[in-house]
């Protein structure tokens, strides 16, 4: 049985994930304290963290930042802050996704079975989807290959890849692709993508492949096959 750690300090909210963790199969247990929370997962192997941003004791991105030097475990951040610097923050320490309150519980259950599957990858041959300029797809596996090299994204990093991968030559706005990332991500600042392009363009150009994804000024993004 796959275990998650709650660390969450609403006591409403983590009864109410705790109780839709157990209905899908996970053993789940609730810390209410950020330093708690650091000590508990030294303690016991969990395969997810689920992270709220405003905790006591200290808050969810120091935790974060603590989990990740030790651990590749996937973490998904929860909070009410929608201001895109916490935002940017959490990746940039290490989180692998995030959602917004108030969000779903259902939604949450479905972001760690694709965190779960993404850590653990798929036993036996992967289908891929052959795509131009040298790019395959694993949508299942949520993964992408330049030529024979797997890119290491985020799950937010993939949809949006994923996006511009299959609309070869066409220029798709800002708006757009916030469309193909997740719900809670409509009312925050383009911005939000101009930093994600960023990051994949960086590891693009570590392979060699970062002229294929180009700015259109004033319009958004395109993937060109043919580099120019």
């Amino acid at each position: 049985m796959k275990r998650v750690l709650i660390v969450e300090d609403e006591a409403a909210i983590a009864g109410l994930l705790l109780d839709y963790l157990q209905q899908a199969g996970y053993g789940a247990e609730i810390v209410g304290d950020g330093l708690l929370a650091v000590q508990r997962f030294a303690q016991a192997p969990f395969a997810v963290v689920l992270l709220d941003i405003n905790l006591p004791g200290q808050d969810g991105l120091q935790v974060c930042q603590q989990i990740r030097q030790r651990s590749d475990v996937p973490i998904l951040m929860l909070s009410a802050r929608v201001e895109e610097l916490d935002r940017l923050l959490g990746l940039e320490l290490g989180a692998d996704d995030y959602l917004c309150k108030p969000f779903s519980p259902r939604e949450v259950v479905a972001r760690v079975k694709a965190l779960l599957r993404r850590a653990e990858g798929r036993l036996g041959v992967q289908p891929r989807q052959a795509l131009p300029g040298g790019f395959s797809l694993d949508e299942t596996g949520q993964r992408v290959w330049w030529q024979q090299t797997q890119l290491q994204l985020t799950p937010v990093e993939f949809r949006l890849l994923r996006s511009l991968l299959l609309s070869p030559d066409r220029v798709l706005s800002r708006g757009a692709l916030l469309d193909g990332l997740h719900d809670d991500f409509r009312d925050v600042s383009d911005r939000v993508v101009d930093s994600h392009v960023k990051n994949l363009r960086r590891k693009l150009d570590q392979l060699g492949a970062g002229g294929m994804l180009q700015t259109v000024y004033g319009a958004g993004y395109r993937f060109s096959p043919v580099a120019s």
